[in-house]
C-alpha cells in the first residue's frame, strides 16, 4: 500500500484489461459451445421426428424419446500459486485449498475474535469467491489464531492489518492468488469506505495472500486489492484502536504496530447461505 496512486491505478487498468480478456474469451468458447450443443440438439429433433413418424405409420406405441440432457455448469475454480517456504521462512505452510466445488453464490459471515473486541463481517462470497475460499480454509486450520495485528495507519489511508502468523508483514500461507472483486471507481477515496475488509497485496498482480486489513475511516487507496466483504459489527472496536495511535521503534508515528497491541484469538467462517 505504499505505492504511489498512479502506480495503483496503472497496476489495477492492467489487471481490470486481462480480466476482461479472459472474460471476452470465455464469452467466445462458451458461444461455441451452446453452437454445437444447439446443432446436436437440433439434430436429435430431426431424427426423433423421422423415428416417431415412422413408428406412428407402423402401429407401435411402445416407441420412447430419449432427450439430450442439458449441459452441466462450468464449477468455480481457483488457482493456488505456490510460494517458495525456503526463501521466505514467515511462510506458513498449512497446504492449499480444494481447487474445484468452490462456493460462488451467497455470503458467508466470518468472526474475527480480537483481544479488545469481536469484529463480524458479511463475506461477499459471490463476488471473492476464491478470496472466501481460502480465508474459511486458512481459519479451518486455525491458521490466524493467537496472531497480532502487526499494522496501523492513520493518516492518509486508516486501516487496521493483520493476518500475518509471523507478525512482520513478510508472512502468509505457502500459496497465493489471484485479485478478484476490484472497485470499480476512480476516486480514491471511495474504493474502499469505511468498515470494507479488503485483502493486502505487495502490488504485483496475483500476490494475495492471508493478510487483510479492515478500513475504519474515510482512506484514499487504489481499486488494487479484493474487497472480502464488510464489517457489520464491531466497526467500534477497531475504531478504538485506531484513535489509540501507532507507534514505530517506541515512538508515535502515522504508520506502525498499533499503540495498544491487537491480537487475534481466533477467526471463523460460516458455511455460504444458499443464495
Amino acid at each position: 500500500m505504499s505505492s504511489t496512486i498512479q502506480r495503483q491505478r496503472a497496476a489495477a487498468r492492467a489487471r481490470l484489461e486481462r480480466q476482461m480478456g479472459e472474460r471476452l474469451e470465455e464469452s467466445r468458447k462458451r458461444k461455441q459451445r451452446n453452437a454445437v450443443i444447439g446443432a446436436g440438439l437440433a439434430l436429435l429433433l430431426v431424427v426423433g421426428g423421422v423415428a416417431w413418424a415412422v413408428a406412428a405409420m407402423s402401429g407401435d406405441d411402445d416407441s420412447t424419446t430419449n432427450p439430450a440432457a442439458a449441459p452441466s455448469p462450468v464449477a468455480q475454480q481457483c488457482t493456488w500459486s505456490p510460494e517458495d517456504t525456503t526463501a521466505n521462512k514467515n511462510l506458513k505452510d498449512v497446504g492449499t485449498p480444494p481447487t474445484a466445488d468452490i462456493a460462488d453464490k451467497g455470503t458467508q459471515t466470518m468472526t474475527i475474535a480480537l483481544n479488545s473486541g469481536t469484529v463480524e463481517v458479511e463475506v461477499n462470497t459471490a463476488k471473492a469467491p476464491c478470496t472466501a475460499a481460502s480465508m474459511t480454509y486458512l481459519a479451518g486450520k486455525k491458521f490466524f489464531d493467537n496472531t497480532k495485528c502487526h499494522r496501523l495507519t492513520t493518516e492518509g489511508i486508516k486501516v487496521l492489518q493483520c493476518g500475518d502468523p509471523s507478525g512482520t508483514g513478510m508472512g502468509g500461507p505457502s500459496y497465493k492468488l489471484a485479485e478478484e472483486n476490484l472497485p470499480n471507481v476512480t476516486d480514491p477515496t471511495t474504493a474502499y469506505p469505511p468498515g470494507t475488509i479488503a485483502m493486502a497485496n505487495t502490488g504485483q498482480p496475483g500476490s494475495t495472500g492471508s493478510q487483510f486489513f479492515i478500513v475504519y475511516d474515510t482512506s484514499q487507496l487504489g481499486p488494487n486489492y479484493t474487497v472480502l466483504g464488510k464489517v457489520t459489527k464491531g466497526l467500534d472496536v477497531v475504531k478504538k484502536i485506531g484513535e489509540a495511535g501507532a507507534v514505530k521503534d517506541g515512538k508515535s508515528a502515522p504508520d506502525g504496530e498499533p499503540k495498544n497491541p491487537v491480537t487475534i484469538s481466533s477467526i471463523t467462517v460460516t458455511p455460504p447461505s444458499a443464495s
